[in-house]
């Protein structure tokens, strides 16, 4: 497993068709219109295409376009964020509506000058949506509030279908590629939610994702699910490490697919319900079809 390839060529398993259709068109405009952001726009997710045209799917960005924290692996632009939109809520739910989608996920960039790290515009746009749009079932991809206490019970208050929180990557590379972050805390915070869950308080999903190909050993992934196993996270999406741009962490090596086939295998022998593992997948690629499993 992993053996090192020329990481200057994409293997043939990488290479995708653009299929530019009119649905995608619309979804842009639309998007364009409500001054809305998109993290299919901002991270430069290679299946915009597929998700925008023929699911009819998006992934929402709130809080505006601009993260208070610079990861080494992360196209959104770093700064001073501008003043929360207290429309943004109502544009989301307007589009969602419009779009007539059955599943959104709504994520978010770091938003470290806020109190409660954003937590509370999170609650107000699965609020707005469910109300708007009663049958869009809302996935939510917070980033990890900081671990302020208050944070996690403001948005599970919401009632979103599926909580999930990133944990992007093996501890070993959060000091240099996650600067800012933690991945005690992180872990910590999908605990909390599915205790929360456990205890009858939250009625959603729990899930993670991870990539690949950034630094990591295969044997640091196999522990990372156990990890996850261990504090009651349900769904996981493994993903190839793309760099964005030149100044970006470079790939360190394209993964095989059959070592996505084994951390697949191993993660749900380990008792994850439902793991997505792939060269193109992300955290949010096919999240409709996670919606509606038989969740523990």
């Amino acid at each position: 497993m992993g053996t090192l390839i020329d990481t200057k060529r994409k293997p043939e398993w990488l290479k995708i068709t653009l299929r530019v259709t009119s649905r995608y068109k619309e979804i842009r405009e639309l998007v364009k219109g409500l001054s809305l952001h998109t993290v299919c726009q901002e991270a430069r997710c290679p299946n915009i295409f597929e998700c925008w045209g023929e699911y009819g799917t998006a992934t929402f960005m709130i809080l505006g376009d601009t993260c208070t924290r610079k990861c080494a692996f992360c196209a959104v632009k770093t700064g001073l964020p501008s003043t929360v939109d207290p429309f943004e809520p109502l544009h989301v739910a307007e589009a969602v509506k419009i779009m007539k989608l059955k599943h959104v996920v709504i994520t978010s960039v770091d938003r470290d000058d806020l109190p409660d790290g954003g937590a509370l515009h999170f609650a107000k746009v699965v609020e707005m949506v469910h109300s708007r749009s009663p049958f869009t079932s809302v996935e939510i991809l917070t980033p990890d509030f900081r671990g302020v206490d208050d944070a996690l019970d403001i948005v599970l208050a919401a009632k979103p279908e599926v909580f999930s929180h990133n944990l992007e990557m093996v501890p070993r590379l959060y000091p240099t590629m996650r600067l800012g972050s933690s991945y005690d805390r992180s872990i910590k915070l999908l605990e909390n939610a599915a205790i929360r869950k456990g205890r009858g308080e939250y009625k959603g999903t729990v899930k993670t994702g991870i990539m690949v190909g950034i630094g990591e050993r295969p044997a640091e992934v196999f522990d990372l699910i156990d990890d996850i196993v261990d504090v009651g996270v349900e769904i996981l999406t493994i993903g190839q490490y793309l760099q964005p741009t030149p100044l970006h962490a470079p790939v360190d090596r394209w993964v095989p697919l059959e070592e996505f086939e084994e951390y697949r295998r191993y993660a749900m022998g380990k008792g994850i319900v439902y793991c997505e593992a792939g060269p193109l997948v992300r955290s949010s690629y096919h999240a409709h079809e996670h919606v509606g499993r038989d969740i523990r």
